[in-house]
């Protein structure tokens, strides 16, 4: 019992072998490239998209890798995704943030401004509220992977103006209790959020793990909000 409990041993070194050097020990190594990639030996640690059909055209989900990772941060280039109308292909110095409706002042906001304004960091865990459906909904117990039943959940740190900011500038009038936060795909999907929850801890956010978003656009991030 006391074996079974203890840690794993090592592999027992042969007399002479601890001497031995390998030949990458004993030759100059290759160049680094200007952009680290992850290892050759990683191709096979890559995010797979659900089947698609002539009818959900536009329409995507990528699952990440969760049997593969470690630790609490998902890779941006791993981290789910849920693409409804495919994706736009705006330039940066087209992205626009628009604040209207009940407010004082309508303000619109290019992403030079937004990087202006002070911003917070928060590791933040993103789940889809179609994670494990497909298992859920099936009569019997799926036989697939972690990733196929679970992989649309992923963790990363993101770090952006606090939109309560960018609210108060605008000046928000006292009969305004909703907000509509509108994307800017091709079916402008929308969700509807409090406008409470939004003044407490949401975020425009600019970078994902240090990085500028991917398509240098913005995104609205809500901690604890559950949208379907």
């Amino acid at each position: 019992m006391a074996a079974a409990l203890g840690m794993l041993p090592g592999e027992r070194v042969l007399a002479g072998d601890e001497l031995r050097k390998p030949t990458w020990m004993t030759t100059l190594g290759g160049a680094d490239i200007a952009y680290g990639s992850p290892s050759p030996h990683e191709t096979a640690v890559q995010r797979r998209q659900q089947p698609v059909t002539p009818q959900t055209a536009g329409f995507s989900i990528w699952h990440s890798p969760l049997q593969h990772q470690r630790g609490i941060i998902t890779p941006s280039g791993l981290h789910f995704a849920v693409h409804h109308n495919g994706i736009p292909d705006i330039g940066p110095e087209r992205h626009q943030l628009l604040i209207h409706g009940l407010v004082e002042r309508p303000l619109k906001f290019d992403l030079e401004r937004l990087a202006r304004y002070p911003m917070v960091s928060r590791i933040h865990f993103l789940e889809c509220a179609g994670n494990t459906a497909p298992n859920a909904l099936s009569p019997t117990a799926m036989k697939a992977d972690c990733q196929e039943l679970f992989g649309q959940l992923s963790g990363s740190e993101w770090t952006g103006v606090p939109l309560s900011y960018l609210l108060r500038e605008a000046g928000v009038k006292p009969a305004a209790k909703w907000v509509i936060c509108e994307g800017a795909d091709g079916g402008s999907h929308s969700r509807s959020l409090p406008l409470a929850k939004l003044l407490d801890d949401a975020m425009v956010a600019l970078y994902q793990n240090g990085e500028r978003l991917r398509k240098r656009c913005t995104r609205c991030a809500c901690p604890s909000a559950r949208l379907g």
